[in-house]
Order: C-alpha cells, then sequence, then structure tokens
C-alpha cells in the first residue's frame, strides 16, 4: 500500500512544522501514547524513539526511527520508518512547503507492506478505501490543529 495526498494549509510552516516536533506526536496522532526517545542524533537522521500505539486494548510497541530530516526556511522534511507487529514494514514523511507567510503546503506519503506471510496476507485483506480514509483524517488533524495553534497566535 502506498500513499501520497497534500493539502494546503493556512498557516505559518512554522506552526505546522511544531506539530511535529516529537513532543507533539500524540497531538496530531492521539493513538501514539508514548514516545520516547532512545537514541538521538544531531541533525535527526539516525534518532529513534521507543513508541507505544493503542488501538482498542491492545498496545504495540516498537521503535521508530527518523531516516530523513530537513529543517529550512522554505521547507521542512521528516521521514520516519518502522516495523509494526512484526509483520508491517511502514515508511512515511512529512513535506511542508512555504508558499507565503500564511501559507503552508502539506504532502504526506508513504508506505506499508507485509514483511513475512501474515503480513502480505493482511494486506491484501485491507480495504483501500479505510486506508485512504486513515490518511485523510490525518491530514484533517494537522490541518485543524495548525488552524487552532494559529489562531492562538
Amino acid at each position: 500500500m502506498e500513499w501520497k495526498e497534500e493539502r494546503t494549509i493556512e498557516a505559518n510552516i512554522e506552526t505546522v512544522w511544531n506539530l511535529f516536533r516529537e513532543e507533539n506526536m500524540p497531538v496530531i496522532m492521539p493513538k501514539v501514547i508514548e514516545n520516547e526517545p532512545v537514541h538521538i542524533e544531531e541533525g535527526g537522521v539516525g534518532s529513534k524513539y521507543r513508541q507505544k500505539y493503542q488501538e482498542g486494548k491492545r498496545v504495540e510497541t516498537y521503535i521508530v526511527e527518523t531516516v530523513g530530516y530537513e529543517d529550512t526556511d522554505e521547507k521542512k522534511f521528516k521521514q520516519l520508518n518502522f516495523t509494526l507487529a512484526k509483520a508491517f514494514d511502514i515508511t512515511f514523511s512529512f513535506t511542508l512547503e512555504k508558499v507565503t507567510e500564511s501559507t503552508t503546503r502539506f504532502i504526506y506519503e508513504g508506505n506499508n507492506r507485509g514483511v513475512n506471510f501474515v503480513g502480505r496476507a493482511l494486506m491484501k485483506l485491507g480495504s483501500k478505501k479505510n486506508n485512504q480514509k486513515v490518511v485523510n483524517d490525518f491530514m484533517d488533524r494537522v490541518e485543524e490543529e495548525a488552524l487552532k495553534e494559529e489562531a492562538r497566535t
């Protein structure tokens, strides 16, 4: 499964970027109930965090690694990778591009692939419509939180 969606958010690039700071991940990813640093690298790439993700009563723990990072005035980029439940390899990225002082282009893209028989079987059973809803819901949450922050400033 792969996805790439983009939208324009009526908020300053720094306001939106702040939502992607490690300590703010639960704001935009409420099912992430814990995000603790394990290893921090200067410049971001190679940094690792132990995340706990809750789906109903089940909690999964995994290590997320920052595999791409850029932070300039005009462009922000963070790419993360992790293996979930020993069955799925997930890589995704957030790209922010400054359009104007008060407008940001937000690009969310990634892929999720099964790494073993169970993972591949579950991927085939998954609904593309449901996966698209998850992506859209995430983008809506980022936009909503950015607009709330923008209104406070």
